[in-house]
């Protein structure tokens, strides 16, 4: 593309982002990277929780004790994957892997092997699935784009997401009675393999991002890293997070979102279940959950959100999520009724897809190669999915009532305000140190 074409392509991204000279294209396909890693997604997150209450809603604790330990097997193959091959390889390798394993659900649910079993698994891959390809995917976004360009891209960048998070729950809703949850996940198998199409787009866009001689303000040269694998060992994520008290107050950020929406997420699925809707009237009440949450995420996206980060800092962003829940658990103490749960659920995502999730990734852009895929993949999805197993064990032992329960959920949610506010004074703080350094030097 020509300089004027360029040119004209930042002054319409202009208009929506603060987009500077060469960030264009990838920008552009990172944003399209995300839209169809979503859509793929949601298409399958609500055949994913009615295929929970299908296995029973008594044994959803039960799956998610399952997937935690899915998590403890598969952390360190892809620990060994991210060691041994270049960023180019192993980001395909991994959607291709995801590929292959919906054509084999596709395959149990057409043929309906085993209906209830099959149901289980499924609850339990899509939970595995959902966690690493969107942890690979802001792994490589935190990778390329430095702290200053993440406070100003990534929300645009999310919106990408939170299109493709609109576009699977339309279509969930209008294709569930015509073509059942089985032909869904054709339709999905076949979004992911345009993602890492996208990945590969953007990987050739990255040397106009940075140049193979880096401006001096730059902190690392991305170019150069996209053909050099990791390194170091397949454990050393997790001796990381040990190690850094910046990291493990990353991991208890994700350890206090599991179990606030853990509770919500249970209690939605209860009341849900207790409402005599059947099948294709639960992936519909799901799949509307989604577009609302993906409706208000969008149109925050758009208008606020680089503008938070850039004008109000790392730390209130990343605060907005927790302090809707410390609010959201407040109300719950006093109408514990399924639309408000509903109501809650879908401004909780909101605040975090469009603000805080955001935020959370702009403090990787601060850390090391070997802990932004590695370390950052241990949080986002191993203590997760830990906290997940945990929290729903304790949410089944739990014999309080629901009020007492939000009560419990508002107190820690206060803590979790603290942490972020903390968090995000250090990434700024790691920012200006970085940015300094690389000027000296």
């Amino acid at each position: 593309m020509g300089s004027a074409g360029t040119s004209a392509v930042d002054r319409l991204l202009g208009k929506l982002v603060a987009v500077k000279p060469g960030e264009s294209s990838a920008l552009l396909w990172s944003f399209a990277y995300f839209f169809v890693l979503l859509a793929a997604y949601y298409i399958l997150r609500p055949v994913r929780d009615t295929m929970g209450i299908a296995g029973g809603v008594k044994n959803l604790p039960n799956l998610f004790i399952v997937t935690f330990v899915v998590m403890l097997i598969a952390q360190p193959l892809y620990g060994a994957l991210v060691a041994r091959f270049a960023r180019s390889k192993f980001i395909p390798i991994v959607y291709h892997f995801f590929v292959m394993n919906l054509a084999v659900f596709w395959a149990l649910l057409h043929f309906n092997v085993n209906p209830t079993l099959v149901a289980q698994i499924f609850f339990v891959w899509i939970s595995v699935f959902n966690l690493f390809a969107v942890a690979v995917f802001w792994s490589f976004m935190a990778d390329l784009f430095e702290s200053e360009q993440s406070k100003r891209l990534f929300g645009f960048i999310a919106a990408g997401g939170t299109i493709g998070a609109l576009l699977g729950p339309v279509m969930a809703i209008s294709l569930a009675d015509t073509l059942g949850p089985a032909n869904l996940l054709i339709l999905s198998a076949l979004l992911l393999e345009v993602a890492v199409w996208c990945t590969k787009r953007l990987e050739r866009a990255v040397a106009v991002l940075a140049p193979k001689e880096p401006r001096k303000e730059m902190v690392h040269n991305p170019a150069k890293e996209q053909k050099q694998a990791v390194g170091g060992g397949w454990l050393e994520g997790i001796a990381a997070i040990f190690k850094s008290p910046y990291l493990a107050g990353n991991a208890l950020w994700m350890v206090l979102l599991s179990f606030t929406g853990t509770v919500v997420y249970l209690l939605q699925a209860n009341l849900v279940s207790a409402s005599g809707a059947d099948a294709a009237s639960q992936i519909k009440i799901f799949a509307s959950i989604d577009l609302a949450a993906g409706i208000i995420t969008l149109f925050v996206q758009w208008l606020l959100t680089g503008r938070i980060m850039t004008k109000l800092g790392t730390a209130f962003a990343l605060a907005v999520q927790p302090v809707i829940f410390v609010l959201g658990f407040a109300l719950l103490t006093v109408s514990p009724a399924l639309l408000f749960v509903l109501g809650f659920q879908s401004l909780q995502r909101a605040g975090g897809f469009a603000i805080s999730n955001p935020a959370r990734q702009v403090l990787f852009t601060v850390v090391s190669r070997d802990d932004k895929y590695k370390a950052k993949n241990v949080i986002d999805a191993v203590v997760f999915r830990g906290s997940d197993a945990a929290s729903s064990a304790i949410f089944a032992a739990m014999s309080a009532s629901i009020p007492v329960i939000a009560g419990i959920g508002a107190a820690l949610s206060v803590g979790w305000v603290a942490l972020s506010w903390a968090l995000g004074k250090t990434e700024e703080r790691k920012a200006k140190e970085m940015q300094k350094a690389a000027a000296a030097g």
